[in-house]
């Protein structure tokens, strides 16, 4: 997929559906943190774009260091964010700044996991189950149009749900 945003979508969905056992924060930190590996390789202008980060086994290496480094960075991106909503218009968009371990490990491996699943349905010099067996059986498992439009549909089920819940708590809290 052309880097982190396709792949936020099933990971807003899952937000959506687990709410606070899931950090979409650490989730994200993990897209990109899968994504620095084809970028470099395409500015190096290398024939393979997709090496050891996106095998099973790297996808665990990367969610221990989303874990151990996301956590807290992710932490303090949500602090620096809910300080920059002083006005009172804004302060409905504040979040809880702390992420427990439990959400934060599972938007690390779900995110890592997930994204290793999805790109394999796509790109061809992958090996997912690398160094175990050297081949990709989901390659064009889905068209990648169709692939494209499942993500965006559950980034927006996401998105509707969340700010769906958020709407329902607020009206009956103020009632």
């Amino acid at each position: 997929m052309p880097f982190t945003p396709f792949h936020m979508g099933p990971g807003t969905a899952i937000k959506a559906i687990f709410g606070k056992y899931f950090s979409l924060t650490v989730f994200g930190f993990a897209q990109v943190m899968m994504d620095i590996e084809p970028l470099v390789r395409m500015l190096r202008g290398d024939s393979i774009l997709h090496g050891v980060t996106h095998t099973y086994v790297g996808a665990i290496c990367i969610g221990v260091f989303s874990v151990l480094v996301g956590k807290p960075f992710c932490a303090f991106l949500l602090r620096f964010w809910n300080a920059g909503l002083k006005p009172k218009y804004l302060r409905w968009l504040s979040t809880q700044a702390s992420i427990p371990w439990t959400p934060a490990i599972a938007g690390a491996f779900i995110g890592t996991f997930s994204h290793v699943f999805l790109d394999s349905m796509m790109h061809a010099d992958m090996q997912p189950f690398a160094p175990f067996k050297i081949s990709n059986e989901l390659l064009d498992f889905l068209p990648v149009g169709f692939l494209y439009l499942i993500c965006v549909f559950l980034g927006v089920f996401g998105i509707f749900t969340i700010l769906l819940v958020w709407a329902w708590r607020k009206w009956s809290i103020d009632v």
